[in-house]
């Protein structure tokens, strides 16, 4: 399994190594231990311009997910999972208004992203595929949760 992190943004502290701990526990939840996975975490305006440019949503929003294994060529190399864009000062924004702990945000985020690029959708498949991925997220975070790693 190989994750890739790249932090682009400095106003809140990441652990990159204790965050691809995460990113590897929720891929081998979920079945996917010899995949591969890009996360980066950027500020507001770096996942704007990436929302705007990609889906022609002009704002800031929490995470992005891109699956490598959608399209014409998606088959290609299957165990490339694709890439998820977390911003942080929105996930600190929401744990401030949610009273969590950023890094518990951050790290259900990246559950909420790995997840789109791996078949769940609770925006275009109707109801009850947005229960099924609302499920998985209680239950994977709540093992993660239990390992010590949120």
């Amino acid at each position: 399994m190989k994750v890739a992190i790249t932090n682009r943004q400095r106003r809140h502290p990441i652990g990159t190594r204790r965050l691809r701990k995460v990113a590897e526990r929720i891929l081998d939840a979920l079945g996917y231990p010899d995949s591969e996975l890009s996360v980066v975490i950027t500020g507001d305006l770096g996942i704007r311009h990436v929302n705007r440019d990609y889906l022609g949503k002009d704002r800031p929003t929490n995470v992005i997910s891109f699956a490598m294994g959608e399209g014409e060529f998606g088959g290609i190399n299957p165990e490339v999972l694709g890439d998820v864009i977390i911003s942080a000062d929105t996930a600190a924004r929401e744990a401030e208004e949610g009273e969590v702990p950023f890094w518990s945000r951050l790290c259900f985020l990246l559950l909420h992203g790995i997840l789109h690029i791996t078949g769940y959708d609770h925006e275009r498949s109707g109801e009850a595929e947005a229960r099924r991925m609302e499920a998985r997220e209680r239950e994977i975070f709540a093992l993660i949760e239990r390992e010590g790693l949120v």
